[in-house]
């Protein structure tokens, strides 16, 4: 394989394993892709390291090393399954290199992401299912529901301009709590406890708790570490939050 030809096969392994990782792919998916798609071409000795905000590839030991810093992290599924049959199609030689980088182009650049207003659609339906789940009444249920949609409201709004999700959190739990002590309140409300665990439902980070046990299993130790403290800082800011308007209020 000339240079040309490798170079070419790095870039399209890094892009595959940047979309996997920004998409909220596990550790060992991103470096199994990866290999994977060097090994069809050829390249059978790669070497990868892969952090929640690093990627470093190589197609050998002797080989100079490429490192891609990956910046923004979210869930998005369909980019994970679309980058999945990309990647079969390529080992399947049905899909060529150079269509298939530009199919992996064309995948990074799109946002398949629901629309601002469905998300806080189905997280306050989402509320009240979770009320029901944990036994709640039926009379909380439209306290449930406001709750969980103008939470995950808040935490987006202050995500998009901020880029801490620490603070996101903290604000959105911390109108959750608000929310649901009002029902309670003035609006004849049953279980405060309920109204309020069903509300945060919606930003517990149940993927980034799995991938980094996921990871920890797999001998990911570094990212499995880290995804697990940014799931326990995004935990106690939720907690934070809510105690943080029971106290005030």
């Amino acid at each position: 394989m000339n240079n040309a030809d490798e170079n070419t096969v790095l870039s399209v392994a890094l892009l595959a394993g940047k979309i996997l990782l920004e998409s909220g792919a596990e550790t060992y998916r991103v470096e199994d892709t990866m290999a994977r798609i060097a090994k069809h071409y050829g390249l059978r000795s790669t070497h990868s390291f892969v952090t929640p905000t690093a990627i470093m590839f190589s197609a050998s030991a002797d080989s100079p090393s490429r490192l891609l810093r990956v910046i923004e992290r979210t869930t998005d599924l369909q980019k994970i399954a679309e980058t999945n049959e990309i990647s079969r199609a390529i080992t399947a030689d049905t899909l060529s290199i150079h269509a298939a980088k530009e199919a992996l182009e064309e995948l990074d650049a799109s946002d398949l992401q629901f629309n601002f207003w469905i998300k806080i659609l189905a997280a306050a339906l989402v509320s009240g299912l979770f009320l029901i789940m944990f036994n709640g009444s039926f009379q909380d249920m439209p306290g449930s529901i406001i709750a969980g949609g103008s939470g995950l409201l808040v935490a987006e709004f202050i995500q998009r301009h901020t880029r801490i999700k620490f603070f996101s959190e903290f604000a959105g739990a911390f109108v959750i709590a608000l929310t649901a002590l009002f029902f309670i309140n003035y609006l004849n409300g049953v279980s405060l406890n309920k109204v309020i665990i069903s509300g945060v439902m919606p930003l517990v980070p149940g993927v980034l708790i799995t991938n980094a046990i996921r990871d920890l299993m797999a001998a990911h130790l570094l990212a499995g570490v880290v995804k697990g403290i940014e799931a326990s800082l995004t935990a106690f800011a939720i907690g934070t939050g809510v105690a943080v308007c029971l106290i005030l209020l």
